[in-house]
């Protein structure tokens, strides 16, 4: 949550690293790497 990962805002994978680790996602509109284990704990839904 402190890097903008909040409830309603929107999360869009930018690129995956080639062993699957780190991945980039765009949330409140910045580019922010994280770890395939941090990515895990992000709850999405789609519309």
């Amino acid at each position: 949550m402190e890097m903008g990962c909040i409830p309603g805002e929107n999360v869009r994978v930018e690129r995956v690293a080639p062993l699957g680790d780190p991945i980039a996602i765009t949330v409140a509109g910045y580019i922010l790497s994280i770890r395939k284990s941090e990515a895990e704990t992000v709850l999405v839904s789609t519309l």
